[in-house]
């Protein structure tokens, strides 16, 4: 394995499979936003499962190795090209070749097709934003690539990379038996889960913290990933007339609301449905945002019940939402990170475990979909929300998250005795450790990497 590769990644086992099952009839595609490790992992994989591999890097590659690919027609030339360009020559049957930021040259993306039939080398491709309609609009997409979706580091990962690899099974083995872990255990846990919180997933941020490196360092480190991705968003912006970088900046003013679905007037005074809807779209497909959409039936089939108008914006990374917040406010950024980091989680930091929730989520491959309904008290029809709704077993299961106050949960117990899902289980995500109570099981806010 590469020297500077320390972070063990979830995705490389994933790479195994395919390497294993595809057996050279597809290549993989990596998906994921930038800086969340792509490059790294894949690269890593290449020189521990192959003989040998060549990298191919879209963000510098010459001219020559670009205009190569016209010869992708006679693949004797091309490969004879290719060599002599990069100055080596790859062993047949036992080599990978890289195709990384392939979203820059939909070129090569087109060339899977014919190289995979060709048999002769496997091929990994990364890319971000390689979805978007302008990257692929004028080739043909290969049916030949198996995709993976790469997240942000997850809980067991943060873990992993402080050599820490017992908590997780334990944590695992105590959700499947529905049994507390103890006061001493448990505070240990979530003391490990707030730090996760504060430092996020983004790998450069965790291998600092993992070094010993200070918050502030670490910030620091957090700070150029935001400033990259705005980077991002502002060139989006300037090409598509899109307002993209102000929906993004927008997500911590969203959730910090009392009701945290989408507010078109957060963005901007003349923001409106018709006019973001192209910068949602990026945010959502180039995953530095996760969409959780209102559904106006909660049945098994979610997807099914969208309500497109209604939504939630999370981060992609609850490291990163931090970050925002320290931003814009400083002092009460500084704040907040000092009662995440000391335990004190209150009604301030609700925002934050709800986007970690959902980050989690979605790292398990959950769409993200919560629902609203009115029930009826003292002859008045009262509003309720439950922040999230997952399948498990094909069964619905209801999920809220609480920061405090965790055991009045009104909307739940309205939305039980609506849709008559006692026999499924329903879960209330607190900082405490766990406990049943009827049909509802309380669990600690580092079990939803078990959901």
């Amino acid at each position: 394995m590469a020297a500077n590769y320390t972070l063990k990644r979830k995705l490389y086992d994933q790479l195994l499979d395919w390497k294993h099952n595809a057996c050279g009839k597809s290549a993989v595609m990596v998906e994921g936003a930038r800086r969340v490790g792509k490059s790294t992992v894949v690269e890593a994989f290449a020189q521990t499962e192959y003989e040998d591999y060549l990298l191919l890097d879209f963000t510098m590659e010459t001219p020559e190795v670009l205009d190569n690919f016209r010869y992708v027609g006679n693949l004797d030339m091309f490969f004879r090209n290719l060599f002599l360009l990069k100055g080596k020559e790859l062993p047949k049957h036992r080599s990978v070749i890289i195709f990384d930021e392939v979203q820059l040259f939909p070129l090569a993306r087109q060339a899977i097709k014919p190289l995979v039939a060709d048999g002769r080398y496997d091929y990994i491709e990364t890319g971000s934003l390689i979805s978007i309609k302008k990257n692929v609009s004028k080739i043909l997409i290969p049916s030949e690539e198996h995709k993976l979706k790469m997240y942000p580091m997850d809980f067991e990962e943060f873990l992993w990379a402080t050599d820490n690899t017992v908590t997780a099974p334990a944590i695992r083995d105590a959700f499947e038996a529905r049994t507390p872990l103890g006061d001493n255990i448990h505070r240990r846990f979530m003391q490990d889960f707030r730090a996760y919180l504060a430092v996020g997933g983004m790998p450069q941020a965790v291998a600092a913290y993992a070094a010993g490196e200070s918050y502030q360092q670490i910030e620091r480190t957090k700070d150029e990933i935001l400033s990259l991705y705005e980077d991002d968003l502002e060139k989006f912006d300037d090409e598509e007339g899109a307002r993209a970088s102000a929906v993004f900046r927008s997500i911590p003013s969203q959730l910090s609301h009392h009701n945290a679905r989408f507010r078109y007037a957060a963005v901007g005074r003349n923001a409106r449905a018709t006019n973001i809807a192209s910068a949602l779209d990026f945010l959502r497909k180039s995953m530095m945002a996760n969409l959780c959409t209102n559904v106006t039936s909660p049945e098994v089939a979610l997807d099914l019940y969208e309500d497109m108008s209604s939504f939630k914006l999370f981060v992609g990374d609850t490291g990163l939402l931090l970050s925002q917040i320290m931003r814009a406010s400083p002092d009460d950024g500084q704040e907040l990170q000092r009662l995440l980091v000391a335990g004190r989680l209150g009604v301030n930091l609700g925002m934050i475990m709800e986007n970690a929730v959902a980050q989690a989520l979605v790292a398990s491959g959950h769409q993200l979909h919560f629902h609203t309904f009115e029930a009826a008290r003292d002859g008045k029809p009262i509003p309720h929300e439950v922040d999230f709704l997952v399948v498990r077993g094909r069964r619905l299961c209801p999920l809220e998250v609480k920061s405090s106050g965790y055991r009045r949960h009104a909307s739940l117990d309205q939305f039980i005795k609506r849709y008559n899902v006692g026999g499924a289980e329903s879960y209330i995500l607190t900082p405490k450790d766990l406990s049943r109570e009827g049909n509802v099981t309380y669990i600690p806010l580092y079990m939803s990497m078990c959901l």
